[in-house]
């Protein structure tokens, strides 16, 4: 338990009476004190860059609104969580929504907005039905409506459903799916904080986001940056799953190495066996291995060390773990969920699935590793939004880390490991 993650595994779903006791409504209030513009600054001084995944910083994007615009300001939370291997804002979205809404309404009050959308994966049932009773409950303690807690800003936050596609998380497919549309990306720019929702200037924010700015307001920016690291300030939630002795959500410093990740909250790997590979922020961030276990979980460090921190998912396989069949199943994702709007995504990703499906099925011919790279090579920057490079990213760096594994399924002609297991 922390700062960020108050509830342990089996803990019910906090209440609105529970959320004060701990301090909830303290940071609103606070806010409510300022003008938007002071509470901006202190979100900047704490060093927050959003939690989902490409790590902007928050109060950076929020001064990208146009300040002489007629048009009304709307404030959208993503929390339609597709990337395999993330479920940090589930926990948000089903057993501390308090913290999300308080979030919210701050930052809608920082931005200027009056009327605020949270986005939910399709499949979160009930993270919606309880969002929906969140926000009943805000209304009729006066957190929300015309007059937040008798100021004279007011707010209203309605639940979206997703639809049912990883594309939706992209921010421009998102609003795009609000809009009743398919969800498929916008060209850029113009971008969301000129032209968003409705043709209105919009600021799109992660889930864990909005839990941050709640906590900033709530302790202040010194300590929270005083968290992390230098320009990248406070705790982060971090999900470790794969071949780790106790997987789950923990929360942690930013900067805090893999090595502590796996081994002190993690309690290491399943029969204490060595580590093949680490993918560290979400199926879509390049693999690490080994040697990286000392590299630092923040957004420049990961960087550095040729992969990112995207969402903060690790994900862990040991030896013995057919690295081939790990990529099969991200290339058939990635294959499945491109919407088809770019060639290069429609056709690379497809391509990429088979190749890679071909080599663990024992089909592989000894080009096919190169063809892999060249394919994902023309890919990456070539399409409207990221997913292209989502996909192409985990085949380059598996296949430049595991070539020796790819060049013997081609020499074998079938998994060299014991049924390719995952």
């Amino acid at each position: 338990m922390g700062l960020l993650l108050r509830l342990g595994p089996n803990q019910s779903a906090l209440t609105l009476r529970e959320h004060i006791t701990l301090g909830g409504q303290r940071a609103l209030r606070r806010a409510l004190s300022m003008s938007p513009a002071a509470v901006t600054e202190e979100v900047r001084k704490a060093g927050l860059r959003g939690r989902g995944g490409a790590g902007f910083p928050a109060a950076v994007k929020w001064g990208f609104l146009p300040k002489d615009s007629a048009k009304p300001r709307y404030l959208v939370i993503n929390g339609d969580e597709g990337e395999p291997g993330t479920f940090k804002d589930r926990y948000f979205l089903e057993r501390d929504p308090f913290a999300l809404l308080e979030g919210t309404i701050i930052t809608a009050y920082a931005i200027g907005a009056h009327k605020a959308y949270i986005y939910v994966r399709g499949e979160f049932e009930k993270a919606m039905e309880g969002l929906d009773g969140a926000i009943k409950q805000l209304h009729d303690a006066s957190w929300l409506g015309k007059s937040v807690l008798g100021s004279s800003f007011g707010l209203d936050i309605y639940v979206h459903p997703g639809a049912g596609a990883y594309i939706c998380g992209e921010e421009s497919a998102l609003l795009e799916s609000i809009e009743g549309k398919p969800g498929r990306p916008r060209n850029k720019p113009p971008f969301p904080a000129q032209k968003g929702l409705f043709g209105c200037p919009t600021i799109i924010n992660n889930v864990e986001t909005m839990a941050c700015v709640r906590l900033i307001l709530d302790i202040g920016p010194e300590r929270f940056l005083a968290m992390g690291v230098p320009n990248d300030g406070g705790p982060k939630l971090f999900g470790l799953s794969g071949h780790i002795k106790r997987p789950g959500l923990y929360e942690a410093p930013m900067g805090t190495t893999l090595r502590e990740l796996i081994y002190d909250f993690g309690g290491g790997t399943i029969a204490d066996r060595p580590i093949k590979g680490i993918i560290p922020g979400g199926s879509s961030t390049p693999v690490l291995g080994p040697e990286h276990l000392d590299v630092k979980m923040d957004f420049d460090s990961m960087k550095a060390a040729g992969s990112m921190l995207g969402t903060g998912a690790v994900m862990v396989f040991t030896e013995g773990t057919c690295p081939v069949k790990v990529l099969t199943r991200i290339a058939q994702f990635y294959a499945h969920e491109s919407c088809g709007q770019c060639t290069p995504c429609r056709e690379g990703t497809a391509w990429l699935d088979r190749v890679v499906r071909a080599i663990e099925e024992g089909r592989g011919r000894p080009g096919d590793p190169d063809l892999l790279l060249d394919v994902a090579g023309q890919i990456m920057g070539n399409t409207i939004c990221a997913l292209g490079d989502a996909a192409a990213m985990p085949v380059i760096s598996f296949v430049q880390r595991y070539r020796a594994d790819f060049d013997a399924h081609i020499e074998h002609g079938a998994c060299p490991f014991a049924g390719g297991a995952v």
